[in-house]
C-alpha cells in the first residue's frame, strides 16, 4: 500500500497499512532526549499484533524478531508511526514486516515523516491452551502471498 507521504532524503514512502500512532514522552527516553530503541521495539511489536490477530482471529504470540535496522534516531515530541505488511502466511505462523517512521510534532501540519527502523516479526497463533493452531483461511490474504493487506 503506497501513501502519499515521503521520506525527504530518499522519496521512499511508507510500505503498509498503518497501525499505529503516537506519541513519543520524556518516559521513553535517555538523558539527552533521544527515544529508546527497546520503547521503539515495543511499539513495532504492539502494531504488528494487531494485524497478526486480525489475520489469525485470534490470540497470537510473538516468537521471533528478525532483521532489525535503526538508521535515525527518534526524539522527544516526535509522533511515531508503525506500518505493517503480512510478508508470510504459514500453518500456523506468519512475518509481519514492519516500519517505523517519525516526524517533529512541531512540523504538524508538514506531511515529511522519516524511516526510523524496520524489521520482520514472526507470529504464532496460539489456542486456548497456549498451543500453535491453524491460522484460517481467508479469500482477502492468500497464504502464498508476499504481501497483503489489513482486513
Amino acid at each position: 500500500m503506497q501513501t502519499d507521504i515521503e521520506d525527504a532524503g530518499t522519496g521512499r514512502q511508507p510500505d503498509g497499512v498503518l497501525v499505529l500512532r503516537t506519541l513519543t514522552m520524556p518516559r521513553d527516553s535517555n538523558p539527552g532526549e533521544d527515544i529508546f530503541g527497546g520503547w521503539i521495539l515495543s511499539q513495532m511489536d504492539i502494531g504488528g499484533v494487531l494485524l497478526a490477530k486480525e489475520v489469525a482471529r485470534g490470540r497470537v504470540v510473538t516468537v521471533t524478531v528478525d532483521r532489525m535496522t535503526f538508521v535515525r534516531p527518534v526524539h522527544v515530541g516526535d509522533t511515531v508511526c508503525v506500518y505493517a505488511n503480512v510478508a508470510r502466511i504459514g500453518d500456523s505462523s506468519m512475518d509481519v514486516k514492519l516500519e517505523v517512521w517519525a516526524k517533529d510534532l512541531l512540523e504538524e501540519f508538514e506531511e515529511e515523516r522519516h524511516i526510523v527502523t524496520e524489521g520482520v516479526f514472526r507470529y504464532v497463533a496460539i489456542d486456548e491452551e497456549g498451543q500453535p493452531r491453524r491460522i484460517p483461511d481467508n479469500p482477502n490474504i492468500p497464504r502464498d502471498s508476499l504481501k497483503s493487506q489489513c482486513l
